[in-house]
């Protein structure tokens, strides 16, 4: 699976926020990537109450056309428009904010200690600092050198 990132992703990004603005739906994540031959384009929406295939599907609709008349993807592709899922991406501050007090799962860019994952609760975000309790232990990470990082729901 190759990912693409970049101008791209900011030009689209550009594109679609104003009018997802408009439809009162938060834009969560893009990705642009090759799966099996093929090129996918996934955005991934959310709103106050959750995101239903009828709103997915209307969100394809708003933006699909859109995206084609601005000719950004020189290759064919298929428009893909979903909710983050229980396990969501945490990407922005505003992300991790609404985190506090979850599990969450997190890979850091450079290691702390040694270690890039981390597992465990979320007790606090201020000021850039992740304050998270792995077992009995409480870690501060800077939200600046995390890589990646996920809700995690353990059934």
């Amino acid at each position: 699976m190759l990912e693409v990132t970049g101008p791209v992703m900011k030009e689209v990004t550009a594109l679609i926020e104003p009018i997802l603005d408009e439809m009162e739906i938060e834009l969560v994540d893009i990705e642009y990537l090759s799966e099996h031959g093929r090129w996918i384009l996934r955005i991934y929406v959310d709103q106050s109450g959750g995101i239903t295939l009828d709103t997915c599907a209307e969100v394809s609709r708003e933006i699909g056309d859109l995206i084609e008349i601005k000719d950004i993807f020189h290759q064919g592709y298929v428009l893909e428009v979903s909710s983050p899922g229980i396990n969501r991406r945490l990407k922005k501050e505003k992300d991790f904010e609404r985190a506090v007090g979850k599990n969450i799962k997190i890979r850091m860019a450079t290691p702390l200690e040694g270690q890039r994952n981390f597992r465990g609760s979320l007790q606090s975000f201020q000021d850039g600092i992740l304050c998270l309790r792995v077992k009995d232990d409480l870690i501060l990470l800077s939200y600046r050198d995390v890589e990646k990082a996920n809700l995690v729901y353990d059934f």
